[in-house]
């Protein structure tokens, strides 16, 4: 599991000061991922983000500096992206993405549980 452990901590700090939400962190997609109750919201893969956000927001995310497509099996992910360290370096930015994902995830469905 390969992640930026500092960008990890900005995260994490972030995270700590939004009210009423309970913050779980989990090895996913090859990195760590910050699941919001119990919904994947934002991961760190490298020193990447990985972004989860509302797909009807493609157009404007796919504008922001920084932007990286997500592929699987070569088709673009709506709905998720990468964000290279230059589209979140500022204060600011570094905030726009992370409101994205939270504001999603208040939204977003949890995932299905595997059964054991």
């Amino acid at each position: 599991m390969a992640y930026d452990s500092q960008l990890a901590d900005r995260v994490r700090e972030y995270l700590s000061d939004v009210a009423g939400i309970r913050i779980t962190e989990k090895a996913m997609f090859s990195g760590l991922a910050f699941l919001v109750n119990g919904k994947m919201c934002v991961n760190i893969s490298r020193d990447n983000l990985m972004c989860r956000f509302d797909p009807a927001r493609f157009e404007e995310v796919a504008e922001r500096h920084g932007y990286l497509p997500m592929l699987m099996k070569g088709k673009e992910m709506k709905g998720y992206c990468f964000v290279e360290p230059a589209g979140f370096r500022r204060p600011g930015d570094f905030r726009w993405w992370m409101e994205l994902c939270l504001d999603f995830n208040r939204h977003a469905k949890a995932s299905k549980k595997k059964k054991p």
